[in-house]
């Protein structure tokens, strides 16, 4: 499922192409996604003038200029793409078109459906059910090394399961929690009320840098994921952990024999990567 980087890469491809363009056609090919499209949908957004393009957690926020905003969220293979001039062919899976003023459309497709849109009236976005309880961005001002802290000492729950909840930080999911945790050192099972002083900031240290360079390459394409360009995601290339099972991690200097390499279990209902011997 697409994470922080991946959204917020989708974002900055389709910003662009979308911020002060009026959407002259919306169409729907299908009345649902993962859920059914709201009410009106095409009718709504048509002649509406994109005025904003953002990303909360891994969510994609498209406002208009009659206070609207369209929350979208690309489930387990759903994916924007922008075309210009000649357009090929509808694929099976595009489900979704928004034609602008300027000639490009683009396209929403989902072969699995999980995706979803939903439109939140204006002045609903920060009450919006899906919105309103999410925790803070984790390259944002409103977060640093004390407000991580916090957000953990009184969590006994383990460090993997705590961080991916939307409710304590945005945007995080299986794969990028994985890695950054390998790169702060810590063990995904050690409770996360236990994690303090030089290992917070440690922590801290590794969200940061770990969705920053993510972001810089286009995320991780493992499977479905591709930037609205039709560009692939390049971070897979640097995992130290995460689909690593039995080989070695990338800070390898152990024996892997003794230790046999990248182990794998699971935490709530979920497959965490880590190597044993690096993180404590």
């Amino acid at each position: 499922m697409p994470e922080l980087p991946e959204v917020e890469t989708v974002k900055r491809g389709l910003a662009p192409f979308l911020e002060g363009r009026q959407i002259v056609q919306a169409v729907a090919l299908r009345p649902d996604l993962r859920f059914p499209l709201p009410d009106g949908f095409s009718q709504r957004l048509t002649g509406r003038v994109v005025v904003c393009v953002k990303r909360r957690a891994k969510y994609l926020l498209i406002g208009f200029d009659d206070g609207a905003t369209l929350i979208s969220h690309l489930g387990m293979s759903g994916r924007f793409r922008i075309y210009e001039g000649e357009f090929p062919a509808l694929q099976k899976h595009d489900h979704v078109i928004f034609k602008t003023d300027q000639g490009a459309e683009v396209r929403y497709n989902d072969p699995r459906r999980f995706g979803f849109m939903k439109i939140a009236n204006a002045g609903d976005l920060f009450d919006h059910p899906l919105i309103k309880s999410i925790g803070p961005e984790p390259l944002s001002d409103d977060f640093n090394a004390k407000k991580l802290a916090q957000a953990l000492k009184d969590r006994h729950s383990p460090i993997k399961s705590v961080l991916l909840d939307q409710t304590v930080i945005a945007g995080l999911g299986n794969i990028y929690v994985s890695e950054v945790l390998f790169r702060a050192g810590i063990s995904p099972k050690r409770k996360a009320a236990n994690i303090s002083g030089v290992r917070i900031n440690k922590l801290y240290n590794a969200i940061v840098d770990v969705l920053s360079q993510a972001i810089s390459v286009g995320g991780s394409t493992i499977s479905d994921h591709k930037q609205p360009s039709g560009e692939l995601g390049y971070f897979q290339n640097s995992f130290g952990v995460y689909g690593r099972e039995g080989a070695a991690c990338s800070n390898c200097n152990c024996n892997i024999l003794e230790t046999g390499g990248v182990r794998r279990i699971k935490q709530s209902g979920r497959s965490t990567f880590y190597c044993a011997n690096q993180q404590r």
